[in-house]
């Protein structure tokens, strides 16, 4: 079965985030993720990880105005000064919260730049950001997102991703696949996984439709689980869904699809 890491920002989130860290260790979770650690300083976050015996798997560089509506500055031509600001930034939460992957979220093509130029601008970014972060031993991420979600959204699927990877050319950066995105763009998930494991360093899941818990919608989890586990991945999986009712009442899907 695979390991499974709360995913923060989806679970718990009827409490503040600060408090979720103990749910998410009372729900038998070990480890968790989350988007952003920006809003807290680092040091409260270790707190609440030390306190609950969680590790952190994974979060995201800084990704401009969220609240606006800005998913990810990494193919924006005119924001690369502030994209290397960011990658200083979260290299300094990695150290402090002892996180060994950071995700890069692509961002939205601007309407008054060609997807040529975002491309070069992403790939500049992340040959960039790969190099950093590798002194800092740690890995970078990238993850294809559904445009369904997020019209726009540069980077939407996984043969793209693998190009972008092969362009920057950097042992230092790696696929997140999330079966959710994927499901929606593309299918194929099993065959994906195993055609691109040596590549792959984090999943992430939610059901199809809905992004509700594992269980709710057309994705087979139970067969999923166990190909994961036949192919060797060794990583975790995020659990980045939207609970239908509460987080605590959904998390029996863990043990109805156990393999």
């Amino acid at each position: 079965m695979p390991r499974f890491a709360a995913n923060l920002t989806m679970l718990f989130n009827e409490v503040p985030f600060l408090d979720r860290f103990e749910r998410a260790a009372k729900a038998g979770f070990k480890a968790v993720e989350f988007l952003f650690p920006y809003a807290h300083p680092a040091a409260e976050i270790k707190a609440r990880l030390d306190a609950n015996g969680l590790t952190l798997v994974l979060h995201n560089l800084p990704a401009g105005d969220w609240d606006a509506g800005e998913r990810g500055i990494a193919c924006l031509p005119d924001r690369r000064a502030e994209f290397r600001e960011g990658v200083a930034r979260a290299i300094d939460y990695a150290g402090a919260l002892g996180v060994k992957q950071i995700n890069c979220l692509a961002g939205k093509t601007p309407a008054n730049v060609s997807t040529a130029q975002a491309g070069d601008t992403f790939v500049a970014n992340l040959r960039y950001a790969a190099g950093e972060l590798a002194k800092a031993g740690v890995k970078l991420l990238i993850e294809p997102i559904n445009t369904f979600d997020i019209p726009g959204f540069h980077l939407c699927r996984t043969e793209q991703a693998i190009a972008v990877m092969d362009a920057v050319g950097s042992d230092n950066l790696f696929l997140q696949y999330d079966l959710y995105h994927a499901q929606r763009m593309e299918g194929e998930l099993a065959a994906t996984l195993e055609r691109h494991l040596p590549r792959i360093a984090h999943v992430q899941l939610a059901d199809n439709p809905g992004r509700h818990e594992p269980g709710t919608g057309e994705i087979n989890y139970a067969f999923l689980f166990a190909h994961l586990d036949r192919i060797g991945y060794r990583g975790w999986v995020g659990c980045e869904y939207k609970p239908a009712g509460t987080t605590e009442a959904g998390l029996g899907w863990r043990q109805r699809l156990a393999v």
